[in-house]
């Protein structure tokens, strides 16, 4: 099939950055972006404009620009035929300008606006991790469907309450999991359905980058390296997305106990950790583990999963199979890969403006990973095995 990427990180700028299509598909289905630049910007993906700018467009407002995020986020508002940005707020005027200035709408020096406003359907929530309670909780009771910039909560715990009261309202959700949607993740979820590689015995996931060593968070993201604002440090920051991932190959099992050593080695950011390795047992036997952290200048070898029948892995984004029922030997890269999808922000949008089976991350699944992560976090700390 057809490689088509979606986006990639790169430097923070207020336009768009076009790359490769080779660049796109080898950083995106690995999640190894960042090693390259501050995941600021995504560059615009093939699927961003889907719709007629013939048909009303749906009214959707920024809750919080703060997160490292919120950029790309702008930009896609911006870009998006089915969206109009209705108004923009962040309790730092300096930030709601810098974020209206790409999106445009009006900037509101309180949320209440935006919760009050029936015209509003969507909010897009990319505040300090510490912020999401307060601002889900007026959304979800104004009916607003949401999208919130990943950890959801705090801790497992609070993930846990946001899940609950979005399942009891009923109301889109959505978060930011987007190695979900590359033609080489697609493809080892459809050969892990298939059970083509049989009985699965362990898998590994890599997400890192060399943030601290570069000194991503010196500055406006400074935030992002205070557990008490972020709920998480290096390990927690991009292990939430080799996690999603993990549950999401994995979604036939369940997590039975997990543990982690988690560390800082710079220590850049004072009471902040840096990288970290988790470790999950599953109910069937398999275990798993993820790596996450700032302090890594590469990551060639971002996947790999062994079963009975066969094994893979994702080596610079390119994913190698030894199936032997298959003819299929890592000699080369599998080529035959499923289409990428959009940008989970942009498939939210489109979710809103009336598509349907979407495949939107729900908020029990991003619960689900905020509780694992949780659980290595103390696991880590009390140096024990931890039931999830």
């Amino acid at each position: 099939m057809k490689k088509s990427p979606i986006s990639e990180q790169a430097p923070a700028k207020p336009e768009s950055v076009h790359i490769s299509r080779r660049k796109a598909i080898t950083y995106l289905s690995a999640g190894a972006a960042s090693l390259m630049a501050p995941p600021f910007i995504f560059a615009k993906s093939d699927s961003l404009d889907a719709g007629s700018t013939d048909e009303e467009k749906i009214q959707v407002a920024l809750v919080g620009g703060a997160h490292i995020h919120a950029p790309d986020f702008v930009n896609r508002m911006a870009r998006h035929d089915k969206v109009e940005a209705r108004y923009v707020w962040d309790p730092n005027p300096d930030t709601a300008r810098a974020r209206q200035r790409v999106s445009g709408g009006d900037i509101v020096d309180d949320p209440k606006v935006i919760f009050g406003d029936d015209e509003v359907k969507a909010v897009v929530i990319g505040t300090e991790t510490v912020r999401h309670l307060d601002v889900i909780r007026p959304a979800i009771d104004a009916g607003k469907h949401l999208f919130v910039e990943k950890p959801v909560g705090m801790d497992g715990r609070e993930a846990d309450i946001i899940a609950e009261m979005v399942n009891q309202a009923g109301v889109l959700f959505q978060t930011g999991y987007f190695m979900r949607s590359s033609d080489v993740n697609r493809t080892i979820k459809k050969l892990m359905n298939e059970k083509a590689l049989g009985d699965i015995t362990r898998l590994r996931i890599s997400n890192v980058h060399s943030g601290a060593i570069s000194g991503w968070f010196d500055n406006e993201w400074r935030w992002m390296a205070d557990p008490d604002q972020a709920g998480v440090g290096g390990f927690g920051d991009l292990g939430c997305h080799a996690a999603d991932l993990l549950l999401w190959f994995m979604s036939d099992d369940r997590p039975a106990s997990c543990t982690a050593h988690i560390d800082s080695v710079l220590n850049r950011y004072p009471g902040c950790d840096e990288y970290g390795e988790g470790m999950v047992r599953f109910d069937s036997g398999a275990v798993g583990t993820i790596a996450g952290g700032w302090v890594d200048h590469a990551n060639p070898n971002q996947i790999e999963i062994s079963g009975t029948k066969g094994h893979l892995r994702v080596t610079n984004g390119e994913l190698f199979l030894q199936i032997p029922d298959r003819d299929a030997s890592a000699s080369a890269p599998w080529e035959d890969l499923e289409e990428s999808i959009a940008h989970p922000l942009d498939m939210f949008f489109n979710a809103v403006a009336g598509e349907e089976n979407l495949p939107l991350v729900t908020a029990v699944e991003a619960a689900a990973v905020n509780r694992l992560i949780t659980e290595m976090y103390r696991g880590s700390s009390e140096r024990s095995w931890i039931t999830v």
